[in-house]
Order: structure tokens, then C-alpha cells, then sequence
């Protein structure tokens, strides 16, 4: 049975948050060692530097995303808590080993690797992305391997060189409609994030593309079906739809929070459309059980 959408006008700033968003504070064994193996190897996490709501049930479970050159974004984005600055070029090569230790240490079989954006660097970073998936794979060989990549400007060449590395999932995040793109995604442009997913599938057909969408911004319930049917016509077979959740008061206000149902809805949507899988919920993060959600993609089942 379909389930209907709902559209309700956007509410005022300071929300009170509902019962469905309130979690944990991180705690426990497993989160301590993580975050103690995290500073003595010197890595960076989106699940701290993004301040993300569940770091405390992922640490839990011993998985982290890594994020790889640096902790400061050369983007200014409205939603996003990661430190912005100048990195000036700067690349640590050792990174790469270093991530790979720390998974092996984890006993992960599954590793998400992301970055900041670097408009510094000549290749955007791509080349450490490659690396870091060579160094996994030395490590820990029959491991997956999920990266989360910046929009490298709309560089083919970085992204064939993070292919050419072949990664079991590309990610690329569209993260709002394009409305928004200009106070949510500064620097960003939304056809051209759209293109760099459209391009993966055709230079690697056989490696999924995923990209994931923030609700709560102020787009409309339309705006949303719009993407999710832009994502469709590119080929992308996993989506997360999540709600935006303020970091701090130096990012943009909630608009409104959606409820279970409506994301129940807009999961019920993108399948419509042809999306092999959606994850759509309130505490829904781009890598948030992506281990499960990249399940059952091969090269021939691929959307």
C-alpha cells in the first residue's frame, strides 16, 4: 500500500527535538579503546569531527568512518560542523598505513573512508583515496571497502584514479536540492555532483554508486522526490535520506524534523523509482550500517 506524503510548512528555528531523536551519550569499553587507538595513531573521524548522533552506538561496535587528508575543509558549508582553513598543500603519506592499521587493530571487514574537501591539492586528493584502499587491502586482504569522496571539482581524472583502486562502493553525497545548494553546499554544484556519479557508472559499472540527501533544511517534500528521481536516472543504487540535526549554532537552523512516517515514505519513493536500496530514517547517516546496506551488490545486480 502506498504511503502518503505530507507536507507541513517549515517551522520556526530552535525546535524542541523529538522523543525519535534523542540518543545515548557515547559511552562504554569499546568506545574508549576506539577513540584511544584514534589519537595514538594521530586519525581523524567524520564521526567526531561531524559530530554525528551515532558515534556512540558505531564505537560501540567497533566501526568508524575514517576521514583522511586532514581536519580542515577548504569548503564552507552551512550544515557541517568538520574545521574550516587553509591546509596549503600539505598531505601526510603515511595516512594510508596508518587507517590500515588501525582497521586491522579493529578486526573490521568493512571500512568507510572519507575526507575533507581539498580545492588545495592539484587531484583534489584522489591519489591518497587510492592509496588508502591499496594499504586496506595489503592489510587486511578479503576486506570492502566504502569511499566517501568530495566532488573533486568535477575532475574526471581524480575520479578514475579512485576507481582504478576499485573500491566495492563509490559515495558521493548530494546532501540537499538544488535550491539550497548555495547557503547548504557552498562551492558545490549540484548538476556537477550529479554528473561525477553518472560518470562512475559509466567508467565502472561494476562498482555501486550511493549518495545520501539531509531533510530538515527548509526543500520542499517535492524537492526531495526530485533528486531522489535525479539519482534514479543516474544509476545510483543505494541512497540514505537522514534529518538534519544543527551541529552547533554557527550552522543553519532546522527547518522542521520529519517524522518516522514521512521517512517511511520517502524510502517507499525512491524503491518506486528504482532505487535498489533506501535507508531513510531520523538517525540515518551516509555510513551508517553501510556494511548492511552494500549487501547483495555484484556486477550483476547493480541498478
Amino acid at each position: 500500500m502506498e504511503t502518503e506524503l505530507v507536507q507541513i510548512a517549515p517551522s520556526a528555528p530552535r525546535l524542541r527535538r523529538p522523543d525519535w531523536l534523542k540518543v545515548r551519550l557515547p559511552s562504554g569499553r569499546n568506545y574508549y579503546e576506539l577513540k584511544a587507538l584514534m589519537r595514538g595513531l594521530g586519525l581523524h573521524t567524520v564521526c567526531e569531527s561531524a559530530r554525528c548522533p551515532n558515534i556512540g552506538e558505531c564505537w560501540g561496535h567497533r566501526t568508524a568512518t575514517f576521514m583522511i587528508l586532514g581536519d580542515r575543509c577548504t569548503r564552507r558549508c552551512g550544515f557541517c560542523a568538520v574545521p574550516k582553513g587553509a591546509p596549503k598543500g600539505e598531505v601526510d603519506w603515511e595516512e594510508p598505513e596508518r587507517v590500515a592499521e588501525a582497521a586491522q587493530s579493529m578486526g573490521l571487514a568493512y571500512v568507510v573512508v572519507t575526507s575533507v574537501d581539498r580545492d588545495d591539492l592539484k587531484d583534489g586528493g584522489s591519489t591518497l583515496f587510492a592509496l588508502t584502499i591499496k594499504g586496506l587491502r595489503r592489510a587486511i586482504p578479503q576486506v570492502k571497502v566504502e569511499v566517501l569522496i568530495p566532488d573533486f571539482r568535477g575532475s574526471n581524472e581524480a575520479l578514475e584514479i579512485v576507481l582504478e583502486a576499485r573500491p566495492d562502493v563509490l559515495n558521493h553525497n548530494m546532501e540537499t536540492v538544488p535550491r539550497l545548494y548555495a547557503v547548504a553546499r557552498r562551492g558545490a554544484r549540484y548538476e556537477r555532483s550529479l554528473r561525477l556519479l553518472a560518470r562512475s557508472r559509466e567508467v565502472a559499472p561494476a562498482i555501486p554508486t550511493k549518495s545520501g540527501v539531509m531533510v530538515g533544511l527548509g526543500e520542499t517534500v517535492e524537492e526531495v522526490r526530485g533528486v531522489l528521481a535525479d539519482l534514479s536516472a543516474a544509476g545510483v543504487g543505494i541512497v540514505t535520506i537522514g534529518q538534519y540535526l544543527r551541529p552547533s549554532r554557527e550552522q543553519l537552523p532546522v527547518s522542521r524534523f520529519y517524522s518516522p512516517e514521512e521517512f517511511a515514505a520517502l524510502k517507499w519513493e525512491g524503491e518506486r523509482l528504482g532505487i535498489r536500496h533506501v535507508e531513510s530514517g531520523p538517525l540515518v547517516r551516509s555510513s551508517y550500517h553501510a556494511h548492511e546496506q552494500s549487501a547483495g551488490f555484484t556486477a550483476h545486480t547493480i541498478h
